[in-house]
């Protein structure tokens, strides 16, 4: 089952997570066969602020677990985590569901 991990940054942590970057991308790229798709959320400024995943996962305590397991949030990045099931209505330029 696809689930969408949205994250918000607590204000003022930029500096957290360009520390923590190194290891939460090395954490992804244990896990990429359960990503569809993930990436940094931008402020006005271009800067990140939050992040999104969209991976597969069991169900949702397996997902909430992959959100957990993340170094960001291991060392208190975020302000906020939303885990949630997520169903593919457009992709890749066409609409499969």
């Amino acid at each position: 089952m696809l689930f969408a991990i949205v994250c918000q940054d607590k204000p003022a942590s930029l500096e957290l997570r360009l520390a923590t970057r190194p290891a939460h991308i090395e954490y992804l790229d244990t896990q990429v066969e359960a990503i569809t798709q993930g990436g940094p959320v931008l402020d006005a400024d271009g800067k990140p602020c939050g992040s999104v995943l969209l991976v597969e996962a069991a169900d949702q305590a397996a997902a909430e677990a992959f959100a957990a397991a993340d170094p960001y949030a291991r060392a208190g990045l975020f302000a906020s985590v939303t885990v949630r099931p997520f169903r593919t209505v457009f992709k890749d330029g066409a609409r499969v569901g």
